[in-house]
């Protein structure tokens, strides 16, 4: 969503639940879904666990449970529902959650995300791992994200992240999509 700033500072955030069990989660769980690096280019170099995904157009939007649900759901729930009480209108809904790794040396090129859903729908990051190796870029500017804190970024602008680190790059992605745009979806 274009939210007229490169990144929002959301402050603090109770996630040590959802780190812990991110920390937990065996290779076999990062590489049991590879649909978001075989379709889409930029996001080869990472994984994930995807625990809520959305597909199709806007007016037809399906919003599905992933495997990724039942391995994080617990501690995730409670953590996107905090933000989204902090910060956002109630009664919107959440169309994307998962857990994101970029490994050590990897790179997510400039892009910006141009599905429909990215343009209506607020796409919030809780760091679970960084070091200072990584670089995430927005709008040709440089952020650093800091591991206890959520941020929202504009994902309308080109952004990218670049991990120079000796240590992956772990982040927990989410998308709310606000009251207003459920609304305008057709059932």
């Amino acid at each position: 969503m274009n939210i007229d700033v490169p990144l929002r500072e959301l402050g603090q955030v109770d996630a040590a639940g959802l780190v812990d069990a991110v920390l937990a989660l065996d290779d076999e769980a990062w590489l049991a879904n590879v649909n978001r690096q075989n379709d889409y280019e930029v996001h080869k170099q990472t994984q994930s666990v995807v625990l809520v995904f959305c597909d199709g157009p806007m007016d037809d939007l399906e919003i599905s449970k992933q495997p990724g649900w039942d391995l994080l759901a617990d501690v995730a729930v409670p953590v996107m529902h905090d933000l989204i009480g902090r910060f956002y209108p109630p009664g919107g809904t959440i169309i994307r959650a998962m857990a994101a790794r970029l490994l050590s040396g990897g790179r997510i090129n400039p892009h910006f995300d141009s599905h429909a859903t990215f343009r209506c729908s607020h796409r919030i990051h809780v760091p679970i791992t960084t070091n200072n190796r990584v670089r995430f870029m927005i709008d040709g500017k440089p952020f650093r994200f800091e591991v206890g804190n959520a941020y929202e970024i504009n994902n309308q602008k080109t952004h990218s992240v670049m991990n120079s680190g000796k240590e992956d790059r772990i982040t927990f992605i989410f998308d709310y999509l606000p009251p207003d745009q459920v609304a305008t979806r057709t059932p």
